[in-house]
């Protein structure tokens, strides 16, 4: 009966190992796919530096469980006391600073606020492609078919071009287009970019990219709250595993 219990606990542990391996892997993916993006998305909140040192904890965090899911797996299949004593220790390490970073997320969540990215967008914003800061801006705002953080408003203290021919109340990037793509045919360009609201994209993107991701955020912290409890149940079933060796 204890042989047919050790073995259970073996195969469940390689199991929620596999999790943890799996998890890691996307972790890292997604921390990559961060730092790298080719968009540029990244560099409308490149102010605030605690964003770009989340995404370097983010892709740490998603090396170390590919690593330790990878360990855990040998250790619990190899019946490896050592591997399983390594694996018990650090992923104890990554579940507190799993919960020290949601901890920190949670307090510092007002950077994230619409006032933070309507300071950011005022203060870097430049109505051009000259900089990545508006490059990115603009492929947002024709993306998502938006218009500045809360509406056109957002442009009226930004100075205009001074090479432009007209007396531009909002940029290129907020006016309607036929397909919403950088290809897509505008539907009245001048009349946009001289005030006409007819033709121009009124809301704000905050509302607009929140609404579109609110789906995601609530499964992002499922998914959160799922690794912490693979990761718990792991730890319970490496130190019985551990215990059960002889």
């Amino acid at each position: 009966m204890e042989g047919d219990c050790l073995s259970c606990m073996k195969y469940l542990m390689f199991l929620f190992n596999f999790f943890i391996f799996l998890g890691g892997a996307c972790l890292l993916g997604l921390g990559i796919w961060v730092i790298v993006d080719p968009t540029g998305f990244r560099e409308i909140v490149a102010a605030n530096p605690l964003l770009f040192t989340g995404a370097y904890i983010m892709l740490a965090m998603g090396a170390m469980l590919f690593l330790l899911g990878f360990l855990g797996c040998c250790g619990a299949i190899r019946e490896n006391k050592c591997l399983l004593l390594f694996f018990f220790m650090f992923i104890l390490l990554i579940f507190l600073a799993e919960l020290s970073a949601a901890i920190l997320a949670f307090i510092f969540r007002e950077n994230l606020t619409r006032e933070f990215f309507t300071k950011e967008l005022k203060k870097h914003y430049q109505r051009n492609n000259d900089t990545v800061f508006s490059s990115t801006w603009n492929s947002v705002m024709i993306t998502f078919a938006c218009c500045g953080v809360n509406g056109p408003e957002d442009f009226e203290a930004i100075p205009h071009l001074p090479y432009s021919f007209l007396e531009e109340t909002t940029p290129e990037a907020c006016c309607q287009r036929k397909l919403q793509s950088r290809e897509g045919m505008f539907v009245n360009k001048e009349a946009c970019l001289t005030g006409d609201k007819r033709f121009q994209n009124r809301q704000g993107c905050y509302t607009v990219i929140l609404n579109s991701f609110e789906t995601y955020v609530y499964l992002a912290g499922a998914l959160a709250i799922g690794v912490l409890a693979i990761e718990l149940f792991a730890m319970i079933f490496a130190m019985c595993l551990f215990r059960g060796i002889q």
